[in-house]
């Protein structure tokens, strides 16, 4: 039985920091002075520079900014949609994400298994119930969605960021599912 090298990230090689361009490994290395390690996804983007730019300035300008819906709850969509999507990685760092972002450590595993029985509000779960369309069945959206979440207080703009938050970690779980990404083992912990 062969085991697998517990040191590759992904399928992919790790570019060494020294020769990433100066903003990126200032990046990284500001991501790692904060959390104490580098996500395993910013090496496996750090390989193409204009990629890693672009990813994750739409990755902040959808998981940072103030709006209707709470961090925590941008973290349960990105679970929720992840699980859908069967992406190891991102379940598990986003699950890390979230259970600091809850400050509840059952959280991230209760929504990536079945969110509809989390222990969230009913509006939460309104909300994951559409993330979880849009992800796995997209064409079947219609307006009876929308009044759905327009039922629960949720404003157009909270719509666009449900469905761009779905939309988008959907790209980075077949990214990440296909480079065969490995979670940091710091992730499992954080938030317990």
């Amino acid at each position: 039985m062969t085991r697998p090298d517990e040191s590759r990230i992904s399928r992919h090689p790790t570019p060494d920091l020294a020769t990433l361009p100066d903003d990126i490994r200032e990046r990284i290395l500001a991501v790692q002075e904060k959390s104490g390690f580098v996500p395993n996804v910013f090496l496996l983007l750090a390989r193409r520079p204009d990629e890693f730019r672009a990813f994750f300035a739409y990755h902040d300008a959808l998981m940072e900014k103030p709006g209707g819906l709470t961090k925590a709850e941008r973290e349960m969509i990105v679970v929720a949609t992840s699980s859908a999507n069967r992406c190891q990685y991102c379940v598990v760092a986003h699950g890390g994400i979230l259970r600091v972002r809850a400050k509840n450590p059952l959280v991230a595993d209760q929504v990536a298994i079945d969110h509809r029985r989390a222990d969230i509000t009913d509006r939460q779960k309104a909300m994951l119930d559409f993330a979880v369309k849009v992800t796995t069945r997209a064409h079947e959206i219609g307006d009876d969605d929308r009044d759905r979440l327009a039922a629960f207080g949720f404003s157009e703009d909270d719509i666009w960021d449900i469905t761009a938050i779905a939309g988008f970690f959907g790209l980075s779980n077949r990214m990440a599912t296909v480079s065969d990404l490995r979670p940091n083992p710091e992730f499992h912990a954080l938030g317990r």
